[in-house]
């Protein structure tokens, strides 16, 4: 082979596994495709959004990274304000201390942080700690606007994010959190569409994100339409950005809105608390045609369909909503939409309530990606979390791994199989001899796609709350080209 292809193919292997993202197929030598081989990635990026603006806000983060086979010795990871990154970098400045230092990969770290004016934080793990790294931001309010439990995992940078389920109702205070982790500026549009299709606004065009920095961006500076049901499409320009959207309810509470999954024909939102005394679905195309979606409901005994809602028909660049009421009657359950006729890419999210009178508070769950691999979600408590995994098209087995408490406790693993079509709260182990908070890793095992999300409940000075957040693929792994790939077919 000729010595520039080789080390071409060298080169390409090596960023792939190093960003993460690049998945390579071989090319067919002489009639055969080769299989590509996985290898765990050896650099991980993660944003997490400014927590709250309160004073009482009382802020705790998780760090976790699950043991990964074949993956590197050496590494570190940490985590730090946006700011104190750049600070770090300016000649005869001594970088700050890292909120956090992340443990070895199979126990937690915590840290925290308290009051309004905590940063947003810039993650990056190499190494052994990056593949599967994960950080969970957990923040307690307990009283004012958006009181209740607030959590968000802190996400990778992109260039495009869609949220369905935001709001410029009057009881709503909605902020677009923007973060950019890198030496340059980013350029951002943020488009609002509402019932009847786009808002006018030119406010939410070209902004500019500055190097190493986050800007909260409050939704009715953007706009003078008062809609209760918006769809937030932040597409990055240039540079790449975290995004998150903080929903605080002067009433009913708040939470953190994270990312639908990329718009697709069908999608699946996992985890609706059996005890959910109102759910509300918010959805929309991008495309130039309408979606008819099949609206059911996988539950412990299978799919069903919620009586009124059977179908939801979504108008090309309109968001639509339909509020399902306590669809879920006291079991576990997740929605499942699929096209009734030809596929049109859809967005999705839900809104859900849990308690009565002035003890309610408010959720969201975003369309997902299926655990795929593996997926984990951090900070979970010996009290309060619940575990809801959902089969929606053919059975399937997985492995579920609590790891070691931050403060102690070995990690411990069981497996459950789930029947297609069906929703199950499973009950998750807990680590033996627990202390401190610990990881749930979800590991695919057989048959068909998972998708998983995890509740945490806790009440602060008297008020409930809780927060959901989705398990998706972790993309720890990255699939590379073998290297005694005959790839001569590439040569001119």
């Amino acid at each position: 082979m000729n010595r520039t292809t080789v080390s071409l193919i060298a080169g390409t292997a090596a960023l792939a596994a190093v960003t993460g993202f690049a998945t390579l197929s071989s090319p067919q030598a002489a009639g055969t495709a080769r299989t590509a081989a996985e290898l765990p990635v050896e650099r991980t990026s993660l944003l997490c959004p400014a927590p709250s603006t309160s004073d009482i806000a009382e802020t705790s983060y998780t760090s976790f990274t699950p043991v990964t086979k074949d993956a590197d010795n050496g590494g570190k990871a940490e985590l730090q304000a946006a700011a104190a990154q750049s600070d770090g970098k300016s000649a005869g400045k001594k970088a700050a201390k890292p909120v956090l230092e992340p443990e070895e990969p199979g126990k937690p770290a915590t840290g925290d942080t308290s009051g309004g004016d905590a940063s947003a934080l810039v993650g990056i793990a190499e190494g052994k700690f990056a593949p599967g790294w994960t950080v969970q931001e957990t923040t307690e309010v307990a009283a004012g606007s958006g009181r209740g439990l607030q959590g968000v995992n802190c996400s990778a940078p992109d260039t495009e994010f869609w949220f369905p389920g935001a709001s410029t109702a009057a009881d709503r205070t909605d902020y677009v959190h923007l973060t950019n982790p890198d030496d340059s500026a980013a350029v951002v549009d943020i488009e609002l569409y509402g019932k009847d299709g786009a808002l006018d606004s030119t406010l939410g065009e070209g902004i500019t994100v500055a190097p190493h920095s986050s800007d909260p961006i409050l939704l009715s500076t953007l706009t003078e339409e008062k809609q209760e049901n918006l769809t937030v499409h932040v597409n990055v320009r240039s540079g790449r950005v975290g995004a998150a959207v903080q929903a605080l309810d002067d009433k009913l509470g708040g939470d953190w809105l994270a990312a639908s999954t990329d718009p697709s024909g069908s999608l699946v939102l996992p985890g609706i608390p059996k005890d959910a005394t109102a759910v509300r679905l918010v959805a929309f195309t991008p495309s130039d045609s309408d979606a008819d979606l099949k609206v059911q409901l996988a539950s412990p005994s299978g799919l069903i369909t919620p009586a009124g809602n059977e179908t939801l028909h979504v108008k090309a660049g309109m968001t639509t909503s339909a509020d399902l009421g306590d669809v879920t009657r006291g079991e576990a359950g997740s929605l499942v939409l699929t096209p009734t006729d030809a596929s049109v890419p859809v967005v999705a999210a839900l809104r859900v309530v849990r308690g009565k009178g002035d003890d309610q508070e408010t959720a969201f769950i975003p369309a997902t990606r299926p655990v795929g691999t593996r997926a984990t979600v951090a900070d979970n408590r010996a009290k309060g979390t619940t575990l809801s995994l959902t089969a929606p098209t053919r059975a399937a087995t997985v492995k579920v791994t609590a790891s070691a408490g931050s403060k102690g406790g070995e990690a411990v693993s069981k497996t459950f199989t789930l029947k297609a079509g069906t929703t199950e709260n499973v009950e998750a182990p807990t680590p033996t001899g627990l202390k401190g908070t610990y990881a749930l890793t979800v590991e695919h095992v057989s048959g068909g796609p998972v998708y998983g999300a995890r509740t945490l409940a806790a009440t602060a000075d008297g008020v409930p709350g809780f927060t959901i957040q989705a398990l998706p693929d972790d993309r720890g792994m990255v699939a590379v080209p073998e290297a005694d790939q005959d790839l001569s077919v590439l040569q001119k």
